[in-house]
C-alpha cells in the first residue's frame, strides 16, 4: 500500500503543471511538498531500479499472477522515470562520472516530454495499487 501512496505523491508532484491548471486551489498543497521533490526523486530512482530487477527475476509470476506481475512492473517502470525526472539535480551531486551524467541527460531529454502524461499515470496506478493491496491482501 506504500508503494501505492509513494506513487501518487510522485505522480502530484510530475503533473503538478497541470493539476495546477485544473484547480489552481491545489498549488498550496503541492508548493508543500515540492521541496522535497529532488530527495523524493532520488529515492524513487533507486527504489524503481530495484524493483525493475525483481519483477524480471520474478517473471514466473506472470504465468500465474499476471495482474500483479504487470502491475508491479509499470509501478516500477513509473517509479525510475518520473523519480529521474524529479530527482536528475540531486542525483548528480552523487554520480561523478562525465559519461554517465551525459547518460543521464540524454535520458532526461527523451522523458522531459511524458512528465505530465507519467504523471498522471502515476496518480492512476498509485491509486490501484492502493485498492489492489485491498482485493488481494485483504480480500
Amino acid at each position: 500500500m506504500f508503494d501505492g501512496i509513494w506513487l501518487a505523491v510522485l505522480g502530484v508532484l510530475g503533473a503538478s503543471s497541470l493539476i495546477i491548471a485544473k484547480r489552481p486551489d491545489a498549488k498550496e498543497a503541492i508548493a508543500k511538498i515540492a521541496p522535497y521533490q529532488g530527495w523524493m526523486g532520488a529515492v524513487s530512482a533507486c527504489w524503481g531500479t530495484w524493483r525493475i530487477i525483481g519483477s524480471v527475476l520474478s517473471l514466473g509470476l506472470l504465468g500465474t499472477w499476471p495482474i500483479f506481475w504487470a502491475t508491479w512492473l509499470v509501478n516500477a517502470l513509473l517509479l525510475f522515470s518520473l523519480g529521474l525526472l524529479l530527482g536528475v539535480g540531486t542525483l548528480k551531486t552523487f554520480i561523478k562520472a562525465p559519461d554517465a551524467q551525459a547518460k543521464m541527460d540524454q535520458l532526461i531529454t527523451k522523458l522531459q516530454p511524458y512528465q505530465g502524461t507519467l504523471g498522471l499515470a502515476a496518480i492512476g496506478v498509485g491509486i490501484w495499487r492502493v485498492v489492489s493491496t485491498f482485493l488481494w491482501v485483504v480480500g
